[in-house]
C-alpha cells in the first residue's frame, strides 16, 4: 500500500515548484489544474489540485475554510538538514524550528504557501 495525499491549492504550478524545491521531487503530470509530484524512483508522493476545478467528481473542498485543519503533511527525508536549508531559503513560515523529537528523530514544522502545515523529519533511528 502507498499513501498519495491530495491537497487543494490556489496555484498548482507555483505550489508544484515550491514542493519540488522543498522536497527534491519532480513533476509527474504538470498543468494548471492538477499535478502529481514523484520522488527520484517515480513513486507518487503528493497530488495538487486547484480549488475551483471540479472535473467529474465535483468540488473537493471549500476554499473559504481553514486549509488542512487537523492534517499534517509529514515527510521523512534522508537529507533532512538540506531540506531544512531549502525550506529556509524559500522563506517559509516556521511553526516549530528544528528540534529532536521524543522518538529520536529531528523535526522541522512549517507552513506551505496555501497555509497547510508541513513537517519535515529525519529518518527514525
Amino acid at each position: 500500500m502507498q499513501l498519495a495525499p491530495l491537497i487543494c491549492v490556489h496555484d498548482v504550478p507555483a505550489s508544484s515548484l515550491w514542493y519540488q524545491r522543498l522536497l527534491g521531487t519532480h513533476s509527474g503530470h504538470g498543468g494548471d489544474e492538477y499535478e502529481r509530484l514523484n520522488d527520484a524512483d517515480g513513486r507518487l508522493l503528493l497530488q495538487l489540485h486547484r480549488w475551483e476545478v471540479e472535473h467529474h467528481h465535483g468540488p473537493l473542498g471549500d476554499p473559504g475554510l481553514p486549509h488542512g485543519n487537523g492534517v499534517l503533511l509529514w515527510f521523512e527525508l534522508a537529507d533532512f538538514d538540506a531540506a531544512v536549508e531549502r525550506a529556509l531559503s524559500l522563506g517559509v513560515e516556521v511553526v516549530r524550528p528544528s528540534q529532536l523529537s521524543e522518538n529520536g528523530n529531528w523535526e522541522f514544522w512549517l507552513r506551505d504557501p496555501d497555509g497547510y502545515q508541513v513537517v519535515l523529519t529525519s529518518p527514525l533511528p
